[in-house]
């Protein structure tokens, strides 16, 4: 088997655990960044433990699938390769959620267009993706789902497709330093929010307030230099 197709499948598995804890709404969730699923629950710098990738985006809203379908691998023989990421290794997933208001819901012709607004582009995996200015290949910087199984937007029936909320998501690493990931992320399921007349709400479904975003700020400042570079030593002169 290939490396590319490896890697295709690696990719699938990890966004196939995304999506299924995006739909796996009504579990609650703990506090705490997202990370990938450790083999036991981890404490963080503040006596709390991190939970897992299930309990990361689960949500609240409408009922529960009985069981989360795989993902396909390839989609649509058409399927675009923008958006797609370079590497499977990823340590972190850092997600808000664009939600409707009480009693409405976000429909699939309207989130094209503030899709657009926003500055992203439809591609892999059948969401939305925003990209490095000039540099694509490099895959996004972060996605946009639907929560709705399967999580994709099936643009042949658009119309058709109403939703309760999105979903934001950023893994890390990412193609830019994470700290100006979230500063790309957050602006633009703000302007989305806007536009759809819904509301932006944190990973634990909490509306998105300044001291939340000051602290994810200060975390992924601290993300990124704990994964700078080693600044290279200076000659010794003999």
């Amino acid at each position: 088997m290939s490396d590319t197709v490896l890697l295709r499948i690696g990719i699938a598995i990890a966004l196939s655990l995304l999506f299924g804890a995006i739909i796996y709404f009504g579990r609650g969730r703990k506090a705490g960044q997202g990370r990938r699923i450790p083999r036991e629950p981890s404490v963080d710098a503040d006596g709390r433990q991190e939970p897992t990738l299930g309990e990361q985006l689960a949500g609240s809203w409408g009922h529960a699938p009985a069981q989360q379908d795989e993902l396909e691998l390839d989609g649509s023989p058409a399927q675009s390769e923008l958006g797609r990421r370079v590497s499977d290794q990823f340590d972190r997933i850092v997600s808000l959620y664009v939600a409707a208001r009480a009693g409405n819901k976000l429909r699939g012709q309207d989130i094209v267009v503030a899709a657009e607004k926003a500055g992203l582009t439809f591609g892999h995996m059948d969401v939305f993706h925003r990209l490095v200015d000039g540099k694509p290949e490099l895959g996004p910087i972060f996605s946009v789902a639907n929560i709705i199984k399967p999580g994709s937007f099936e643009m042949s029936r658009i119309a058709e497709i109403e939703t309760p909320a999105i979903a934001f998501f950023l893994t890390l690493p990412a193609p830019v330093a994470a700290l100006d990931a979230w500063e790309t992320m957050e602006p633009a399921a703000q302007r989305m929010a806007d536009l759809l007349d819904g509301v932006v709400l944190d990973e634990e479904r909490n509306a998105l307030g300044r001291q939340r975003i000051q602290h994810i700020r200060d975390e992924l400042r601290a993300y990124d230099r704990q994964h700078a570079a080693p600044p290279l030593s200076k000659p010794t002169r003999w």
